[in-house]
């Protein structure tokens, strides 16, 4: 068995917080700058141009992509072989967002109670965290802040499974559509299809994280892919929503098997920061 102390969790959480929000992916550069390429309005164009460079400024001066620094939402995969040891594995998640947010000078987004008083709790702890026990003896952490304003254009729905195909496909644009410029587009849209109420939504996080233009391996689903990403594009949304030929840069879907009676679905809008990082530990 490998020992792993909390402390090295909370180091690597912290880094990760601070590089996923001051730091777009490479891949996510270069997607925009493709759009560039392709996007046919000119306004469309300075946005996108506006986009790179603004990445360029925050990678260059550590400053924050975005001044919504969001939900920090991390996926944990710890080893079965891995003990973690000097304290609770959550509680060092959440001292490691605690030390970014005051040491990496990030917006803190997140208020306690949900409904009555909203009092910020100063600290954008707790994170919303994600765990899966997988072979082997490593802890591979992923943190993806969420900003709201793109996580509330999201939506879940309970379709019939003879809605189908055409069914799915329509609730995916509707919800692009719905989301409009609140949503800071160009969009990526993971869709997760399948599982229950709760894990289609937990797929359709999950599908944004896989690497830009990066299909399915599945033919089939790699082609629903394609297929979803043209027609959002002739949505004509357009960057930021001002118009234009990108509305969205692309679309990941994820399946899961699904009761017999069921057809989950769950569309997680993501806005043009899409941000994560991650390390293995």
């Amino acid at each position: 068995m490998r020992r792993v102390h909390v402390e090295e969790i909370t180091k690597a959480v912290r880094d990760l917080t601070i590089e996923a929000n001051c730091k777009l992916p490479e891949e996510s550069v270069e997607a925009f700058k493709e759009a560039l390429k392709r996007e046919e309005s000119p306004l469309g164009r300075e946005v996108l141009s506006q986009i790179v460079e603004n990445a360029k400024v925050a990678s260059e001066e550590g400053m924050p992509y975005c001044q919504d620094t969001g939900v920090t939402v991390i996926f944990l995969e710890v080893g079965q072989e891995v003990v973690i040891e000097g304290g609770s594995l959550i509680d060092a998640v959440n001292e490691g967002v605690r030390r970014a947010t005051k040491e990496g000078y990030l917006r803190a987004s997140m208020v306690w109670d949900p409904v009555f008083e909203r009092k910020n709790t100063g600290d954008n702890t707790p994170a919303v965290v994600h765990t899966e026990i997988v072979p082997g003896d490593r802890v591979r952490i992923v943190v993806a802040p969420k900003g709201a304003g793109s996580e509330n254009t999201s939506r879940i729905a309970m379709l019939k499974p003879a809605d189908g195909w055409e069914g799915v496909k329509r609730f995916v644009l509707e919800t692009v559509k719905l989301a409009g410029p609140n949503a800071c587009p160009p969009l990526t849209v993971g869709v997760g299809i399948g599982g229950n109420f709760e894990y289609c939504a937990y797929l359709a996080k999950k599908a944004i994280l896989r690497p830009y233009g990066k299909r399915h391996p599945d033919p089939l689903i790699a082609k629903v892919e394609e297929e979803l990403l043209e027609d959002i594009n002739k949505l004509g949304l357009g960057p930021m929503g001002f118009g234009g030929t990108v509305t969205a840069v692309d679309v990941k879907v994820e399946m899961f098997p699904c009761h017999i009676a069921s057809l989950p679905i769950a569309v997680n809008i993501q806005c043009h920061a899409t941000r994560h990082a991650e390390r293995v530990i």
